[in-house]
């Protein structure tokens, strides 16, 4: 069976700490996770104008977190002084594209933490732009701890592609974002919450497998992180076959 190949987004840096010109940023364990599923793994650099031939050769695609926040103008709310600074505007078009190339095509899509939060606009929605301003008795979802390690409880909702994955209707989750989905569309199902409603994932159920989690499965904090991402990589590997 023909081994799929699956595009994984990059976070873009300017600060002089690697490099002192603009560098890419992208943690190993986004691959190996992967790679360790069974898929072969590529990083998109941000060409937007590339997005086509991309998706021409790739299998499905995942959109990973960082240190961004998506422009609320996107979604039709005003820019506020919490994540001003924390814009990444070539990062967010380039997700765009990608992700609306992806869903034209059926193709398999993870989103996580800040993936998730953009593929939640590009379907329709709207976010959060900061939690503890918006959500003042929420649970501190932005930890400073490793993320090998869970924070809290989601609730996940019974029947949905997530259900399927894990098998569980409660799990322990990690968690480092201070946005958050707010609205989705309605053509979008909220799979899981956290114990303060905070949503934490959304999916697309019309398409072949389309999921958004808010916290991040690559780091294997419980065995249900492996279950996702196998899940993800079997849905690549049935578009890889029919390609």
């Amino acid at each position: 069976m023909k081994t799929p190949i699956i595009g994984i987004s990059l976070d873009i840096e300017t600060n002089p700490t690697y490099s002192r010109y603009p560098w890419y940023a992208l943690r190993e364990n986004y691959t190996t996770s992967f790679i360790t599923a069974g898929g072969t793994t590529v990083a998109l650099p941000h060409d937007i104008a590339a997005v086509p031939h991309y998706l021409d050769i790739l299998s499905g695609i995942v959109v990973t977190g960082g240190a961004f926040d998506v422009n609320p103008e996107l979604y039709g709310e005003p820019l506020t002084p919490a994540i001003q600074a924390r814009l990444k505007p070539l990062r967010t078009n380039f997700e765009m594209a990608l992700l609306e190339g992806a869903l034209k095509r059926d193709m398999p899509i993870l989103g996580i933490c800040g993936g998730e939060q953009i593929l939640n606009v590009v379907l329709g929605g709207s976010l959060i732009q900061h939690i503890p301003d918006q959500v003042p008795d929420a649970l501190e979802h932005l930890q400073n701890y490793d993320a090998a390690h869970t924070a809290h409880k989601i609730h996940i909702a019974p029947n949905t592609l997530l259900h399927r994955l894990v098998g569980q209707t409660t799990i322990d989750v990690n968690t480092s974002h201070h946005q958050a989905v707010k609205g989705v569309s309605n053509h979008t199902i909220i799979s899981a919450r956290a114990p303060d409603g905070i949503i934490e994932a959304i999916e697309y159920p019309s398409h072949p497998f389309c999921l958004g989690v808010q916290w991040h499965p690559e780091f294997h904090a419980t065995p249900y992180d492996k279950h996702i991402i196998a899940g993800f990589v079997a849905a690549t590997r049935v578009y890889a076959g029919n390609q």
